[in-house]
């Protein structure tokens, strides 16, 4: 582990999804919003084939992208493990090769029984009907198009037409002034006016270059598809991939947006290694001890006063959710 950051977007370019975070240990979801926001997207959602609303559960579609908006690997890796716990099912890919630069994002060769293959930079599109959920899911990860983003964004919104999708979940991390001892910062944005009133979020506001998730977000927004995005923020000084701590807080905003039941404990156990190890290392250089000290300060002279009730009811929400008994 380095204090040096292996990504390559600037300080001065934070995505334009970024708003206020909340206090330390409050998620960015009011109590009770995967209901609201389920029922929301049932009202608004019209089946293009009878022109009437759907009364089943609607299809939520979650994206992360690896790249320039995926600092410390924390939104893909964090995508991927709410697949893995949801049992989705691989359905489709995005693999034509006018989207990559295969310099940049170059194929892989990987064995298998013996048997080589090349594995070309893709996008995967898996489905998932996690239980005791609100929504049904369809998680897309892959590697960031190098070329033809309009292209590229047309693809992405007509697989979410064909699949019947009622709202988009754009998952991202970038690199701020945060310190590593306290809760990753994550919050939450949407053009979409509605959802802005049921999240009690705001618009974003930045302006500059911006990367696949806001060109996504943007574009379903102005198609009218009601579309969220999430952003965590990670320590610029230890920015490198893995960030479990960062992956943890995304996990637990999609857990409380969606309405999901995830097994974290094998990510807790990683975010509280890799806090151990960076504690470590800051120990040894008296500059970043000094630094991350400051960035404690602020945080917690921004963030005062201590955990809010809100925060308290969620995380028990989170453990009434998990004594659910299963479904017969």
């Amino acid at each position: 582990m380095r204090f040096v950051s292996d990504e390559t977007q600037p300080e001065e370019s934070l995505p334009e999804d970024l708003g206020t975070s909340p206090s330390p240990g409050e998620s960015s979801v009011p109590e009770g919003f995967a209901e609201r926001f389920a029922a929301h997207l049932r009202a608004t959602h019209t089946v293009a084939a009878s022109g009437e609303h759907s009364s089943s559960r609607p299809t939520v579609m979650v994206m992360a992208f690896e790249g320039w908006n995926d600092a410390g690997a924390a939104a893909s890796s964090a995508v991927r493990a709410v697949g893995q716990a949801c049992g989705a099912e691989l359905i489709g890919k995005v693999e034509d090769e006018g989207y990559y630069d295969y310099q940049f994002s170059r194929p892989k060769v990987r064995s298998t029984g013996g048997h080589r293959e090349i594995v070309w930079p893709s996008t995967k599109i898996y489905r998932a009907r996690p239980a005791h959920a609100a929504v049904d899911l369809l998680l897309v990860h892959g590697v960031e198009p190098s070329f033809r983003w309009q292209a590229f964004t047309a693809d992405i919104l007509t697989r979410a037409a064909e699949n019947n999708v009622s709202g988009i979940i754009l998952v991202g991390a970038l690199l701020a002034d945060v310190p590593h001892t306290r809760p990753i910062p994550a919050s939450l944005s949407s053009e979409d006016v509605q959802l802005q009133e049921i999240l009690e979020i705001d618009e974003p506001s930045y302006e500059g270059p911006t990367g696949i998730v806001g060109v996504l977000a943007h574009t379903a927004a102005q198609a009218g598809l009601p579309a969220v995005s999430l952003w965590a923020a990670i320590p610029h000084y230890v920015g490198q991939a893995p960030s479990p701590k960062a992956q943890l807080a995304i996990m637990r905003e999609l857990e409380d947006l969606l309405g999901l039941t995830l097994d974290e404990s094998e990510v807790a156990e990683d975010a509280e290694a890799w806090e151990r190890g960076v504690d470590d290392l800051a120990e040894e250089d008296t500059e970043i001890a000094d630094y991350v000290k400051r960035l404690e300060e602020a945080t917690d002279t921004t963030n005062l006063p201590e955990a809010s009730g809100e925060a308290i009811a969620q995380e028990f929400e989170r453990y009434l959710r998990r004594r659910k008994p299963p479904e017969a």
